[in-house]
């Protein structure tokens, strides 16, 4: 007879935020309050913000796990990132969840990556604890805030028992949060007791196998491959024999050489793993996210993970321009590939294929932020490589060609509200709504088709000083839009190998504005800066001053050079054309032609 019922010794709860609202603080909160740390001891900040990339940008990027102890319950936190680039991981990382942790500033309010996994969190049927985070800010508004949320889960279609949601307010960096606004809360026990009570303990069915959905990889260099999930029903001991069931249905016999689980931001090697629980399974040489671990006698698969589709596509290829080689210690096109192949068994929603010439790869994934992210940890592993404009993916339905429709919300000062309207309708832009806080910022809110945005953001903050906000997430397909006028600017080509003269660029000033600084090397072919006029212009940047035997009177060999613009890894990927590389080293980031030689480029 089956009996079903939940193993009240485990929580897993994901824990959902926008960028900067303070999910990593009130996490080391909470490990503080549980006791994993001794007293006094020293521990550094954000200790779930692991890569060193999510510390410079003070973002997640990557799900990760880590549990707490609390009254004897075990909770299993998983961290989720705030990026709508970054979706695969989110889906993934709900998978092993029970419930969710809302946590939205006071001051600013659900923006659109909450909504992005809230969305997620909520078709998922998870329970939802709202924290109203930052009540400590001279600007919140927690009651605005509060009814914002309210309409958000009415927006989201939310069951009558997701919108009763359990609601707490907090202040993350100080440790504290409370029921109610008026008392003073002096700890964070009301949270860990209240995800005790309202999130759910995981089922457990007593009739069914043993099963893991295998929701995650990593890879130690003791252990090899690492598979990462969550089991179901029955519980696991070392040293089972276990199979994996594959996309195809096939069961392939495993040997597994450790069986861990997480123990605050550790993973220990335990004998037996009980029903709920979060595992980590060592030694498995082939498996991927999505795979079902199962026991010999009952391979018995779940349903996969499945991901919304690819929107962006990128041209990857190995760097063969003049300065190949210099600067990065993997170059050859075998190992760019194999990395890349090697990304995708992590993030499940990218995807690689070669190119119809065989000469790159095509990564298509959610967003350019997502491509600029995998861009920059290549470049830090020490990978040289060439990378094209991201082009957005069109499909076609019914003979009608669709593309991507993004909703976008951009907060500015009220002075900027002109000219970020006008340039957003030039790209074929709609205004859907438009509200005025009565302190001088507007949020606005926008259908855009998703190419509208690649290049957008340094634009907005141009046009902004620097002030300018803006969020988008994935709406759905339309019909094209129409075109619409791009860069409208040409490039400095440099036509000649060589260094940089300080004598040559300060000719070239009035031309335009230039991206590199005397001394830089230069070949045939690389875009030394932006043109001023639409076309393209070859310039010779390494000429230098003739010499003569007469004195010059003057200042005449005093010259002084205007700042060069810097071009950083995401602003080159922005700027460059359909026939325009980015040239990315672990040292230098270059913009490039595809076709290096003049002469080449001008037949075409």
């Amino acid at each position: 007879m089956s009996t079903e019922k939940r193993n009240e010794l485990i929580r897993n709860i994901a824990i959902i935020a926008h960028v900067d609202h303070g999910k990593t603080t009130i996490v080391d909160a909470m490990f503080r309050r549980s006791g994993i740390f001794r007293e006094g001891q020293v521990v550094e900040e954000r200790l779930m913000d692991r890569l060193d990339l999510e510390r410079e940008r003070g973002i997640t990027i990557a799900a990760k796990n880590c549990a707490v102890r609390w009254n004897g319950v075990k909770i299993n936190i998983i961290d989720t990132p705030g990026h709508a680039d970054f979706g695969g991981e989110v889906e993934r990382a709900l998978a092993m969840a029970d419930g969710a942790l809302l946590l939205v500033d006071a001051a600013e309010g659900p923006l659109p990556q909450t909504r992005f996994v809230l969305k997620k969190t909520l078709e998922a049927g998870l329970k939802v604890i709202v924290v109203i985070n930052k009540i400590d800010r001279k600007d919140a508004r927690p009651a605005e805030v509060l009814n914002e949320i309210s309409d958000l889960f009415i927006d989201l279609g939310a069951t009558d028992e997701q919108y009763e949601f359990p609601l707490l307010y907090a202040i993350g960096r100080d440790g504290i949060a409370q029921r109610t606004l008026e008392e003073q809360g002096s700890n964070l026990d009301v949270l860990l007791d209240l995800i005790v009570e309202q999130i759910p303990g995981p089922h457990v069915r007593s009739d069914a196998p043993f099963q893991m959905l295998v929701s995650d990889l990593g890879y130690s260099d003791y252990l090899g491959r690492l598979a990462i999930g969550r089991i179901y029903h029955q519980p696991i001991r070392a040293g089972v024999p276990l199979v994996r069931v594959d996309v195809d249905g096939t069961a392939v016999k495993l040997k597994v050489s450790r069986l861990q689980v997480y123990d605050g931001i550790s993973i220990v090697e335990t004998d037996e793993a009980i029903p709920g629980d979060v595992v980590v399974l060592s030694g498995i040489d082939e498996v991927h996210i999505g795979d079902t671990i199962c026991t010999a006698e009952h391979p018995k698969p779940m349903r996969r993970i499945v991901v919304d589709e690819p929107t962006v596509a990128m041209l990857f290829q190995r760097n063969n321009s003049p300065l190949s080689g210099r600067e990065g210690k993997f170059v050859q096109s075998t190992r760019l590939g194999e990395r890349l192949k090697k990304e995708t068994l992590r993030n499940v929603s990218l995807r690689v294929d070669d190119t119809a010439d065989g000469d790159g790869f095509l990564v298509q994934g959610r967003g350019e932020f997502q491509m600029a992210i995998l861009i920059e940890t290549m470049r830090r592993e020490g990978y040289e490589m060439c990378v094209g404009r991201p082009q957005v993916i069109y499909r076609t339905r019914d003979g009608v060609r669709e593309e991507p429709i993004e909703r976008l919300f951009i907060d500015c000062g009220d002075e900027y509200v002109g000219i970020v309207t006008e340039k957003l309708s030039i790209r074929k832009g709609r205004l859907v709504n438009l509200v005025n806080h009565a302190r001088g910022r507007a949020r606005l809110e926008f259908s855009v088709p998703s190419r509208s945005l690649i290049g957008f953001r340094d634009e907005l903050l141009t046009d902004t000083r620097g002030t300018g906000i803006m969020n988008a997430y994935l709406e759905g397909y339309e019909a094209y839009r129409g075109d619409f006028p791009s860069r409208s600017t040409g490039s400095l080509v440099a036509d000649r190998q060589g260094e940089a003269v300080a004598y040559a660029l300060f000719n070239l000033e009035p031309r335009g504005q230039l991206f590199v600084t005397p001394g830089t090397s230069v070949y045939e072919g690389m875009v030394v800066g932006e043109h001023n006029r639409d076309n393209d212009l070859d310039v010779n940047p390494c000429k230098t001053k003739k010499l003569t035997n007469m004195r010059a009177s003057g200042r005449d060999d005093n010259v002084i050079l205007s700042p060069p613009r810097l071009m950083p890894l995401e602003a080159a990927i922005n700027f460059i054309r359909e026939d325009e590389l980015v040239e990315v080293t672990p040292k230098s980031v270059r913009i490039r032609k595809t076709i290096l030689p003049a002469v080449e480029r001008k037949r075409r």
